[in-house]
């Protein structure tokens, strides 16, 4: 007999998820199970175990430091409707597991403990997977290779990894440049949950402290503008600006996602902060002969729409490896195409027939496939007047494509336009932006947007990339500049999966910023810890003949 109040919760599941049809198990919780961590900490964590099931469906571990109750209590819920037993655990330091929480740090040597831990218990169902997006799928990337390599009778036997990536280093400093906004922004709310309440509500509205401390230089002294003291792991962010240094590597599971042997199912969305790199991932397995299932929707991180088709595919996934239940999808890949607003069942992604095709940049602001005279184009960027971001991946709730028509008129911007297109163009995969570039300043940012232009004027964003030359981070790597001091910089963008209609055209954008959600570049060369100093550059673009710039498309001739 189910009561009213667990009635009640299953009824906001299923709202939470768009009316999903959620499964016919009613729900017991165990809470503040104390699960015991090599060094001799106990983490806490919840069970969820599906009233009458036989048994027969896995196990499922969810690990993160976000709580176990609310919206994330009800993903395990979900699932406990469905059959699937459930544990929920907190990492160290987190609502009420002891300990120090440390992002990513700790995660690896924690999920090995839980998962051989798990095994040992009397409800544990006899197979294992896990679950979760977000840090929830950095914990599954923290274990999986690894475990599957080392020890694969203890390692879990499917993933089911949702809005992540193997690396939160490469996102923090995304070739060079501090993804600010969500760094900062999520330290902020991670100080919030931890002091719990009250303080939780503060992170439904706008934080006029926080949108101060963007702009304060050094970038050090963020965490104190916006929350009021240092906090530990954004002062070690902003100190290690080079991902090659041990406080990143260690962190990192890249290398290890080609050991996964499991199967694996990945959701994400065209609009998410980690999309290039769960898409590498994706590839990483399919070069690897594991090739996973992959939804690709049109999504943000905190989109509300990708509830339901994320509940719907999780499940079938996990039934289909389990219990052998058929699957009704065509195809591995399912991917939303933008400008169509029409699903597509692919066999793998990037999808068959994707060729590369270069369009150049020319003078008076044009682009397309045909040679151009040579010449450049200039402009200014002022660090203390930092080019503004204008949509783009983040935390907020909205991160849908914006109109840029009016964020282009701004000096420090250029735009290239191409002709009306007379026939549909169609992009799928990671287009390369190769941008020949001087600058007056020690260091620069190289920023890239296309855009859709339609005939009304509308400039749309598809997608964009960032590249910093001359810093701590990248100098190594920055490439040489020529006689007259020009550098080819070449950065990929965020993958696409776009529709260009004909009488449309495709537009580009080069700036040397979007502030904040990448943090403004100084100028000066110095480390990003330290620097308050600002340079006002000079920009030039090369574009035309041998030495222009130049976007390699890449273009679906299906």
């Amino acid at each position: 007999m189910t009561t009213f109040r667990q009635r009640l919760t299953r009824v906001m599941d299923g709202r939470s998820r768009k009316g999903a049809e959620l499964g016919p198990y009613a729900v017991e919780i165990e809470k503040d199970l104390r699960v015991p961590m090599d060094d001799g900490i106990e983490l806490l964590a919840d069970l969820y175990r599906p009233i009458g099931a036989d048994g027969s469906l896995p196990t499922i571990v969810i690990r993160g430091p976000y709580g176990r109750s609310g919206s994330l209590g009800g993903a395990a819920r979900v699932l406990a409707y469905e059959g699937f037993t459930v544990l929920f655990v907190s990492s160290r330091g987190t609502w009420g597991s002891p300990g120090v929480f440390q992002p990513q740090v700790d995660e690896q040597r924690d999920g090995i403990a839980t998962h051989r831990w798990t095994r040992a218990q009397p409800w544990f169902t006899g197979r294992l997977a896990t679950f979760g997006e977000s840090y929830m799928g950095y914990t599954q990337w923290a274990v999986a290779g690894k475990m599957q390599r080392d020890e694969p009778e203890n390692a879990p036997e499917a993933y089911v990894l949702q809005i992540t990536m193997a690396d939160f280093g490469a996102i923090t400093w995304n070739n060079g440049a501090f993804a600010l906004r969500n760094s900062l922004g999520w330290t902020r709310m991670m100080d919030r949950m931890d002091r719990g309440g009250l303080a939780l509500l503060g992170m439904l509205f706008p934080d006029p402290k926080l949108e101060k401390a963007f702009d304060v230089l050094p970038l050090s002294a963020g965490d104190s503008a916006a929350i009021g003291r240092q906090i530990s792991w954004y002062q070690d962010w902003v100190r290690h600006e080079d991902l090659g240094d041990e406080y990143w590597t260690k962190q990192s599971h890249t290398g290890s996602v080609p050991d996964v042997t499991a199967p694996v199912f990945m959701l994400t969305g065209w609009y998410d902060i980690f999309t290039p790199w769960q898409l590498r991932t994706y590839r990483q397995l399919v070069e690897a002969g594991n090739a996973p299932f992959l939804t690709i929707g049109p999504w943000g991180h905190i989109s509300s729409g990708k509830a339901a088709p994320a509940h719907r595919d999780s499940v079938a996934f996990l039934k289909s490896v389990f219990a052998d239940e058929p699957w009704d999808r065509p195809a591995p890949v399912r991917a939303f195409q933008t400008g169509t607003d029409v699903w597509h069942d692919l066999p793998e992604w990037p999808p068959p027939a994707v060729t590369s095709q270069s369009w150049l940049l020319g003078a008076e602001g044009t682009v397309g496939q045909n040679a151009v005279p040579p010449g450049s184009t200039r402009y200014t960027y002022d660090p203390d007047e930092p080019t503004p971001a204008v949509g783009g991946p983040s935390l907020l709730p909205d991160t849908d494509p914006v109109d840029n028509a009016e964020h282009e008129k701004r000096s420090d911007v250029v735009t290239f336009r191409s002709s009306a297109l007379s026939t549909p163009l169609e992009l799928a995969g990671e287009p390369v932006a190769h941008i020949r570039v001087r600058s007056s300043a020690p260091s620069f940012d190289v920023f890239v947007r296309i855009t859709d232009v339609g005939p009304d004027g509308r400039s749309m964003t598809v997608c964009d990339g960032v590249r910093r030359i001359g810093s701590v981070g990248t100098r190594a790597t920055d490439p040489d500049a020529d006689a007259d001091g020009f550098r080819e910089v070449s950065l990929p963008l965020w993958p696409t999966f776009h529709h260009f209609a004909a009488g449309h055209r495709l537009g580009i954008q080069i700036s040397s910023g979007a502030h904040p959600r990448y943090a403004r570049n100084p100028g000066t060369g110095e480390a990003a810890f330290d620097a308050v100093s600002t340079i006002v550059a000079q920009q030039e673009v090369a574009h035309g003949g041998l030495q222009g710039s130049r976007i390699d498309l890449p273009v679906w001739s299906r």
